[in-house]
């Protein structure tokens, strides 16, 4: 985690003095990585636990020790705006949430409110939030390799992503094998008397049949690739065992329990996705997403088969935070996309 040099320097003279200590599972660590190749504006860096976690990330109370004992403000900028995931285009500011975050994840499961793409939310208000920034000299988000999107006819398609979300009784199969028909369908679109977007509000609208996997081996084949757009050093130790049957005993039974939080994360996914800019077309947003779900899906395993019970809400929140904390804080997202990118030939 880069500390910026005015943050750096009030947190180690916070150290010096004893008003900041480290986690208790970091007492023999020094909090502060420091040396010649640094990011850009950084005067240090974080230093992790040997579980991978900040040094100033207490495991009994999941609590920021920084953000506890010195307030917000002193907080490094990546820290600031956790678990905010932010897209500044020619349209504005587009945000999601990090679901590593707890909080977010837990929303996922919320019943009370709609599913929707909502314009200034209270809840973010005019910021300079941290993400990928498009300058008016980008170009918008390619179709197909061969032909770009016009940002209103990207707008509609992430419109059409999230309302393809909303009906909490269709399987997340169902929802993506659609998104993999409705990509189809556009890349057949061409400039002329139908906008991008009059053609994406003309795709059918019934869903296609779900087809849910047998087993887990696909989606393992899936979290495997996404591990290899993981920095070696942050990697983790490869942990399959057991996983296969845990699939079968634990989670293919109650998945069907959890088709409305898992239509909220795929909805998650589809909006405000660099994957969109770093990508290269519709199918690769799709394929990221159907990355997203495998990756749930593998952790949901996890966590089922080292609590030895059956899927729960509290265990796949559980996994989400997990799919999540592999996606958006350990793997390259430029690295990511080129690999979905492969799906663009296979379309």
């Amino acid at each position: 985690m880069p500390v910026e040099v005015p943050v750096y320097r009030s947190l180690s003279d916070a150290v010096a003095r004893g008003r900041l200590r480290p986690s208790s599972a970091a007492q023999d660590l020094v909090p502060f990585i420091l040396g010649p190749d640094l990011p850009d504006d950084a005067g240090a860096m974080l230093e992790r636990t040997d579980a991978g976690m900040c040094v100033f990330l207490e495991p009994s109370s999941r609590l920021c020790i920084v953000h506890r004992d010195l307030g917000h403000d002193r907080l490094p900028a990546t820290c600031r705006h956790f678990p905010r995931v932010a897209v500044h285009d020619a349209r504005g500011t587009s945000v999601v949430l990090s679901h590593f975050c707890p909080t977010a994840a837990s929303m996922l499961f919320r019943e009370d409110v709609d599913l929707e793409i909502v314009d200034d939310p209270v809840s973010f208000p005019p910021a300079d939030y941290e993400g990928l920034t498009m300058t008016g000299e980008d170009l918008p988000p390619l179709l197909t390799p061969a032909m770009l999107m016009d940002l209103d006819g990207f707008a509609a398609w992430e419109s059409h992503m999230v309302g393809r979300c909303r009906n909490p009784s269709v399987a997340p199969e169902s929802v993506l094998a659609t998104l993999q028909r409705d990509a189809h369908l556009l890349r057949a679109w061409r400039p002329g008397s139908l906008s991008l977007a009059d053609t994406i509000a003309q795709l059918p609208a019934e869903y296609v049949d779900p087809i849910a996997p047998p087993d887990l081996c696909a989606s393992l084949a899936v979290f495997r690739e996404v591990m290899t757009a993981v920095p070696a050093d942050l990697r983790p130790e490869p942990d399959e065992q057991g996983l296969l049957q845990a699939f079968t005993t634990f989670v293919q039974p109650a998945w069907s329990r959890f088709h409305a939080p898992m239509n909220r994360y795929i909805a998650a996914k589809a909006f405000a996705t660099w994957t969109a800019y770093q990508g290269r077309g519709i199918a690769t947003i799709v394929t990221g997403i159907e990355a997203a779900v495998a990756l749930v899906r593998v952790e949901a395993a996890r966590q089922c088969r080292d609590a030895q019970r059956q899927l729960d809400q509290a265990l796949l929140l559980e996994a989400f935070r997990a799919a999540d904390f592999a996606l958006n804080h350990l793997a390259v997202g430029q690295d990511l996309a080129d690999n979905w990118s492969r799906a663009e030939g296979r379309v």
